[in-house]
């Protein structure tokens, strides 16, 4: 699958799931559940000891979602989630040494930006797909306007802060590609195993995307 098929399906999904997998036997079912509500795409966070296995297993055991590695900040965990089986990569800022290391993998990397600054950086190096990180903090939907301007070729996927209660606000830019959130699988319903509760937060996310967008 090319690039351009994977952004296309963060897109046509327009919300990614942000989570947080503490035991690698939750991942297949949440990323089941994600499924069942309609949610194509989950961010796996390298934020416990637990994500690589969890990227691994839902990349196996779950074909049908587009496995994502998040929180990549170094060079050597580029290597480890492609090995792991990641098909998009997602860092929290931009990085001249993961830059190069995403060429090398031939993954889709979203780089974090929160300024005019990394936005220069990010165009300079071709990535043209950025996080915009973190989204509520740095500005929410008025930063974005505002870095528009003179980036109109940079397309964003805001994180950090987004909610059912203002995705609407944020998938209303063109600029926008899609948004990720936390919201769609909270830690404690993955820590409960309420997958049916994951599974309503997706179809609700799913269905507030397609009244917006159609």
């Amino acid at each position: 699958m090319s690039d351009e098929a994977e952004i296309a399906r963060l897109a046509a999904c327009g919300v990614v799931p942000v989570v947080v997998i503490e035991d690698a036997h939750l991942a297949a079912p949440l990323a089941r559940a994600l499924l069942a509500g309609g949610v194509d795409v989950v961010e796996v966070t390298l934020r416990s000891a637990a994500a690589m296995a969890a990227l691994e297993t839902i990349a196996r055991e779950v074909p049908d979602i587009l496995a994502v590695a998040g929180t990549v900040v170094t060079p050597a965990q580029v290597v480890e989630v492609r090995q792991a089986g990641a098909q998009a990569v997602v860092s929290p800022g931009f990085s001249e040494a993961v830059d190069d290391a995403m060429r090398a993998a031939g993954l889709p990397w979203l780089p974090g930006v929160a300024t005019a600054s990394d936005c220069m950086r990010a165009v300079a190096s071709g990535r043209l797909t950025c996080k915009f990180f973190p989204a509520e903090q740095a500005g929410g939907t008025a930063a974005l306007k505002a870095l528009s301007g003179p980036f109109p070729q940079i397309r964003f996927c805001p994180t950090g802060g987004v909610s059912l209660g203002n995705l609407a606000d944020y998938l209303a830019l063109k600029q926008v590609l899609c948004v990720g959130g936390s919201w769609l699988a909270p830690a404690d319903a993955i820590a409960a195993r309420d997958w049916a509760r994951v599974t309503k937060l997706a179809r609700e996310a799913r269905e507030a995307v397609k009244g917006l967008r159609g």
